[in-house]
């Protein structure tokens, strides 16, 4: 067979396993290759090439490095838990700041437990063991499962064209996670166990310093939104993706859209209520990463601020940009439309001065193809029962607004904040609910194919990083989008577009990624789904659609 690496061709055996082929980069890098890529494809270093093709190397500055390395640790903090407490129970809940956040059933949590782990654990990784991946056929794992009585990796056989069933042994303790997983414990090297609030953080390094652990940055009011949403869940019993499609299979799934709707529902009313209620709030400011559902929410609490006697009109910041030649330029020496010295801060806050003070302004409409703010007669004026809404990717950060004193202003954060899990130890990222939710909608009603939406997705990402979420924690409401049956309803829209991305494209990997998530999901039809959902912003049907 033939193997092409770093230009190479390379003859090899058929069943060479990958780290044989990349033996001497491995050594030279020091634990820094964590798995590879076979012709686009994340696998094991320790898979066994059956095909012509191309091999690199996949380092831990690399983000699906990363995710194996995050993968590793859980497994091994498990391992540790198991050994210790065999009666203990982890689940993975969500991620803060470089740390996932677990809770462990059966057991309290103290200082000297985690004293015990973090030791275990320490000494699982020294004595470098190897992490074996098993295949079962589904014969094999329906006696298994029977026998074992338990539910790791149990989810697998819901997929019905998934012929073997994986699991990951590492001595006589196995797993199940989704995804490519360590060869070895050896390779990870920097982690902390903590007490926090009643669970643990897993705190692990981040792609661009995989050599150490940055200082754990609280995050209070997410996790308290995230908690919350988990919390609610659980009591509906639908947490996880097992349960959700039980819920598909007895026909009882519309029962649940209709009261995780209500929840939305409550939700937005009860910030609508806290805006009300304050006779200071003269500007309402939202903000929140790409495909959040901004547009939904606002027209929604819209409504229940007129509920409310209290009359929302809109400013769009938009319309404020800078003349295009005092716009600054990034790294390439392009235009960086995203930063907030590309905002005429200034006369924003000279004409939101104005309209506070009930005074008049000829509002600005600013023309993107020339560069140039124009005047077009555009009055404006404040009702003594109206309030301004703004929303922006700056709406958090107080530069933007520094003439408004923080008692007038109220800002709002939304994100779609997943908490639903595959099971106990696989998590559906929030930035992967978002993308799945951008590739339909850009589709939709952008006409962009899913490689498009691939292709800008880490440009996005790093904008929302660098504008949005450092200013989360200033929020005085957070809303959290996410729907609990959502990716059973985007899943018709996404597979097909994601099946379009040939193998030979870079982004193959991460198309075969969410591919293989989304075939956990049971579809669900969107007649169940209310024109009113946020949902609809995606995939279309929504009563807010003439009037976005």
């Amino acid at each position: 067979m033939q193997i092409i690496y770093n230009g190479n061709k390379i003859q090899i055996e058929e069943g060479t396993r990958a780290k044989e082929i990349l033996k001497e980069e491995i050594i030279k890098q020091k634990d820094n290759i964590i798995a590879c890529k076979i012709n686009n494809e994340i696998k094991s270093l320790n898979y066994k090439i059956c095909t012509d093709g191309n091999i690199e190397p996949v380092y831990l500055t690399d983000k699906d490095g990363m995710r194996v390395y995050m993968r590793g640790i859980i497994y091994i903090v498990s391992k540790a838990f198991k050994e210790l407490f065999p009666e203990s129970l982890v689940t993975v809940n969500y991620q803060l700041y470089n740390s996932m956040f677990c809770n462990i059933y059966n057991i309290k949590i103290t200082d000297e437990v985690i004293k015990k782990v973090t030791k275990k654990a320490k000494e699982i990784i020294e004595r470098d063991l190897k992490i074996e991946k098993r295949m079962m056929t589904r014969e094999e794992a329906q006696k298994f499962y029977e026998k074992n009585n338990t539910l790791m990796g149990r989810l697998q056989l819901d997929i019905e064209e998934k012929e073997e069933i994986t699991l990951y042994y590492c001595e006589n303790y196995f797993n199940y996670f989704f995804g490519v997983m360590p060869i070895s414990t050896g390779i990870i090297k920097n982690f902390e166990i903590i007490k926090y609030d009643d669970g643990i953080l897993i705190r692990y390094p981040s792609e661009k310093h995989p050599e150490k652990l940055v200082e754990f940055k609280e995050t209070p009011k997410l996790y308290n939104t995230l908690k919350e949403y988990d919390n609610l869940h659980k009591i509906l019993k639908v947490d996880t993706i097992y349960k959700l499609n039980k819920a598909v299979e007895e026909n009882k799934i519309k029962e649940y859209i209709l009261l995780d709707e209500a929840l939305h529902e409550k939700k937005i009313a009860n910030i609508a209520d806290e805006i009300v209620k304050n006779k200071n709030i003269k500007l309402i400011t939202i903000a929140g990463p790409s495909s959040s559902g901004k547009t939904t929410f606002s027209k929604r609490l819209e409504i229940q601020m007129r509920i409310n006697g209290l009359k929302p009109v809109t400013i769009s910041v938009d319309n404020y940009f800078v003349e295009r030649e005092e716009n600054p330029l990034d790294e390439n020496g392009k235009y960086d439309f995203e930063c907030i010295e590309a905002i005429d801060t200034k006369l924003l806050n000279q004409d939101l001065i104005k309209l506070l003070n009930g005074e008049e302004i000829d509002a600005p409409t600013f023309n993107f193809h020339t560069g140039h703010k124009e005047y077009r007669g555009n009055k404006m004026r404040l009702g003594e029962d109206e309030v301004l809404v703004m929303e922006g990717i700056h709406c958090l950060n107080d530069e933007l607004t520094y003439l408004i004193p923080k008692e007038q202003k109220f800002k709002i954060y939304i994100s779609a904040l997943t908490v639903l899990n595959m099971d106990y130890y696989n998590r559906i990222s929030t930035t992967d609910t978002r993308l799945i939710r951008r590739i339909v909608r850009d589709n939709q009603f952008r006409g962009y194919s899913a490689k498009h939406t691939l292709e800008m997705w880490e440009s996005v990402k790093a904008g929302e990083l660098k504008n949005i979420f450092k200013f989360q924690e200033e929020a005085d409401a957070m809303f959290n989008s996410s729907l609990i049956y959502e990716l059973g309803v985007l899943k018709k829209y996404a597979e097909p577009l994601l099946k379009e991305i040939e193998v030979e494209s870079p982004l193959y990997s991460e198309a075969k990624r969410l591919l293989t998530m989304l075939k956990y999901f049971k579809s669900i039809p969107d007649k169940y789904i209310p024109i009113k959902s946020l949902i609809r912003e995606f995939i279309g049907g929504s009563v807010f659609e003439e009037t976005n």
